[in-house]
């Protein structure tokens, strides 16, 4: 099934086993945006999917997502469209527990993440990259990290 996304793949595991407090919960983590979203799907220690989308199929993404993954629970981003997300998601997918995940951060750390998966070539190897924007959209990997937090704090602590 092709989904109309900027960006889509299925992933290496970006986050070691042992972070994961509860390894067989499917957990879908989204960091909101105005304009689009990024969506990241884990269980047990893996990364299963990973995504940018435009926020105007966000709806129709999340219903084509939970066909396709058994999904236990929804983290989000507490920063930028945090609340409209929220209830797009409780929507979309009702009686999914959702949960807010403290964002500060995440964007160097997507952006690092970005870099190490998709290292510059030619001559931008040679900056920085600090100094670098990827060239394409990263919101997925910032939902990566908010997985990631979430799994090293545990759902208890909410």
């Amino acid at each position: 099934m092709d989904l109309p996304l900027f960006f889509a793949s299925v992933c290496s595991c970006h986050f070691p086993f042992s972070l994961f407090l509860f390894p067989f919960s499917l957990i879908l983590a989204l960091d909101p945006g105005r304009d689009k979203c990024g969506l990241a799907a884990g269980e047990g220690g893996r990364v299963l999917a990973q995504a940018v989308v435009p926020r105007s199929r966000l709806a129709a993404v999340l219903g084509e997502w939970a066909g396709r993954f058994a999904v236990d629970r929804v983290i989000i981003g507490d920063r930028t469209g945090a609340a409209e997300v929220r209830q797009e998601v409780e929507r979309a997918l009702p009686g999914t527990p959702v949960s807010l995940v403290p964002e500060e951060g995440t964007t160097l750390l997507a952006r690092r993440r970005y870099f190490q998966d998709h290292p510059p070539r030619g001559w931008r190897r040679l900056l920085p990259v600090s100094l670098q924007e990827p060239p394409e959209p990263y919101d997925d990997y910032a939902a990566v990290v908010l997985l990631e937090r979430f799994a090293a704090r545990g759902p208890e602590s909410e």
